[in-house]
C-alpha cells in the first residue's frame, strides 16, 4: 500500500472544499426578488389623502363663504395626513383648487375633471360616510395615527350634524 504525503492530503482536501463550495454556489437558484408588501398605514394613508381631495374639491364646487372653514378643516386634515406619510411613498397628486374630482377616484395630474356641483345634502351624506367609516379604519394601526384617524371623525360627524341644520 501506498503511502499519502501530508502535501497530497492538503492538495487533495483544498480540491475537495473547493468543489463542494462551486457545487453549492452552482445548485442555489436564484429566485426572483419580490417587491416588499406595502405598509398597511401607508395604504390607509394614501387612501384617506385621496378622499380628503375629493372632499376638498366638493366642498370648493360649492362657492358659499358658509362653508369655507369646513373646507378649511379638511384642508388641515390632509396637511396633517400628508405629513405623515413616509417620506419613500409617493403622495397623491393635489388636484387644482376649484376642480372636483370624479366621485370614484382623484383626478390624475395634468387633467382635472370638473364634477357637479354639490348640494348641502350631498356634503352633509358625505360628512355622515366619512364619520362612520373612521372607526373602522383604526384597528390595527399605531395609536398616533388611530387618534388621527379619530379625530378627523369626529370632525366629520359635527360637520354632518351642522350641514343637517344649514337644510
Amino acid at each position: 500500500m501506498r503511502s499519502l504525503s501530508r502535501r497530497t492530503l492538503l492538495r487533495g482536501g483544498a480540491l475537495g472544499v473547493t468543489a463542494l463550495t462551486v457545487a453549492g454556489c452552482a445548485a442555489e437558484e436564484r429566485k426572483p426578488l419580490r417587491a416588499a408588501p406595502p405598509d398597511p398605514e401607508t395604504v390607509l394613508l394614501r387612501q384617506l389623502i385621496a378622499g380628503k381631495e375629493q372632499t376638498i374639491a366638493l366642498y370648493s364646487s360649492v362657492a358659499s363663504a358658509k362653508l369655507a372653514p369646513f373646507r378649511e378643516r379638511h384642508e388641515a386634515h390632509l396637511a396633517e395626513l400628508r405629513r405623515r406619510l413616509p417620506p419613500d411613498a409617493t403622495p397623491t397628486p393635489a388636484p387644482p383648487s376649484g376642480s372636483p374630482a370624479p366621485s370614484g377616484s382623484p383626478a390624475p395630474s395634468g387633467s382635472p375633471t370638473p364634477g357637479p356641483k354639490a348640494s348641502l345634502r350631498t356634503l352633509q351624506r358625505l360628512e355622515q360616510k366619512a364619520a362612520a367609516l373612521r372607526p373602522l379604519q383604526i384597528e390595527g394601526i399605531s395609536p398616533a395615527l388611530a387618534q388621527l384617524i379619530a379625530s378627523i371623525g369626529a370632525c366629520e360627524a359635527a360637520h354632518a350634524v351642522a350641514l343637517a341644520r344649514s337644510l
